[in-house]
């Protein structure tokens, strides 16, 4: 087994709640990754290991779980993730063109982050709300039927307002357009980071 440097998070009181929720440690390697990629910013070498020895895998068997899924990074994203889907309802509705116009505002390609890593843009297949398209996600904070203008006010409202969390709903209500159905009850938290907002993660927190 790989020896890991242990660090404050892993002995914190989350960490202790999620690997006491499962009977097999090696469950809890998912949400575990979740709250190392929002103490790093990413998933680090470091992190990998640290994972690797709370849930008693080898690294090479949590970086086999951190690379088969999307939203676990690798590489440091900015502050803000704005994930365009370009799936098959959201691109008959000129999702492409969302896509466009969020590179141009942003000044950054898909699959890429600037340089003072406010911003990165990446396109992704379905985000469940095809009645609702086309759907782009904010740190995983969802927002529906988002045109190409409002895509544009949406990255200046970021980089002006450079709010610390942001909720889907307070976007949805400023930016989006047809939604697939009711969300429900309104929000009260939102997404701290690029990481998608759990309390128990400690991942979530109330807009300012």
């Amino acid at each position: 087994m790989d020896e890991v440097t242990t660090n404050d998070w892993t002995t914190s009181p989350r960490v202790e709640r999620i690997l006491g929720s499962y009977p097999d440690r090696k469950s809890a390697v998912m949400p575990l990754l979740y709250i190392a990629m929002s103490e790093y910013g990413y998933l680090t070498d470091e992190a990998i290991r640290e994972v690797a020895g709370l849930v008693g895998m080898t690294s090479v068997q949590v970086s086999a779980v951190a690379t088969f899924y999307t939203m676990y990074k690798r590489e440091e994203v900015g502050q803000y993730l704005l994930s365009v889907c370009t799936s098959i309802s959201c691109a008959l509705l000129d999702a492409r063109d969302v896509l466009h116009a969020v590179e141009d505002e942003t000044g950054v390609p898909a699959g890429e982050t600037d340089v003072d890593r406010s911003f990165s843009v990446e396109h992704v297949e379905c985000l469940g709300a095809c009645g609702g398209a086309p759907a782009v996600q904010v740190n995983y904070e969802l927002i529906e039927g988002l045109g190409i203008e409002k895509a544009r006010e949406l990255v200046r409202w970021l980089r002006e307002a450079s709010p610390e969390v942001v909720n889907g709903d307070e976007m949805q209500a400023l930016f989006g357009g047809q939604r697939s159905f009711d969300w429900g009850p309104a929000e009260t938290t939102g997404s701290a980071g690029p990481v998608p907002a759990l309390e128990a993660f400690g991942t979530a927190g109330e807009p300012t």
